[in-house]
């Protein structure tokens, strides 16, 4: 049995997706499940991102992009469609990856999640060096299961616990201020309002489970 699990973090850039495509064609910034390979090679993807029209009329121009469906909610919209062009993720999962969400923005893409073991990230590592542009972010050794994460404990998500923990350690939150929102927004190499919007729900999240 292999004791170790590395929670890793990929950037893909030059990767030319339709969801890829999308955000470097407009401002929007999509956060995507794992997207589901059918034996045909078509792909399902299911992604969220805050209401946009350009975005909506981007995807639907797309002729990569069939049967899109949108749900729109009081602040972003739920995308449901299936892509004609499978993308680098896949490569990684291939590879040993067990990728569990995905991000893009500006055209670049933010893979999340794990390998079982070094030899397997080596694995992926090769791999990622046969596609277009794929570096590690950053990996690090999974906790114990019996550890409840942060996440866990406070029902806050993995991304706004980064943000927090990235302001901590810039001193966001120090008196007086030690870093700036737009600091902490490229430590975490995220704009700076996705970092206050994340900051912002982790802080309602826990506040509210602590006072209510």
């Amino acid at each position: 049995m292999i004791a170790e699990c590395l929670v890793v973090e990929f950037e893909v850039e030059g990767d030319d997706c339709p969801l890829a495509a999308a955000t470097r064609a407009t401002d929007a910034r999509i956060e995507a499940r794992p997207p589901q390979l059918r034996e045909d090679g078509n792909v399902l993807l299911q992604f969220s991102a805050p209401t946009d029209e350009a975005l909506r009329e981007t995807l639907d121009d797309d002729d990569r992009i069939r049967y899109l469906h949108v749900a729109d909610g009081r602040q972003e919209a739920t995308y449901r469609c299936l892509s004609k062009h499978p993308c680098v993720v896949h490569e990684l999962v291939s590879a040993g990856c067990m990728v569990e969400s995905l991000q893009y923005e500006g055209g670049r893409a933010l893979v999340m999640g794990a390998v079982v073991g070094r030899t397997v990230l080596q694995g992926v590592m090769e791999r990622a060096g046969d596609t277009v542009g794929v570096k590690l972010r950053r990996a690090y050794q999974l906790q114990s299961e019996s550890e409840p994460s942060l996440t866990q404990q406070w029902d806050i998500t993995p991304k706004q616990e980064a943000c927090i923990q990235a302001a901590l350690e810039v001193g966001y939150f120090d008196v007086p201020r030690e870093a700036t929102a737009q600091e902490v927004a490229d430590h975490l190499d995220i704009s700076k309002s996705a970092f206050l919007e994340r900051l912002h729900r982790a802080e309602r999240t826990l506040f509210r489970q602590l006072f209510l």
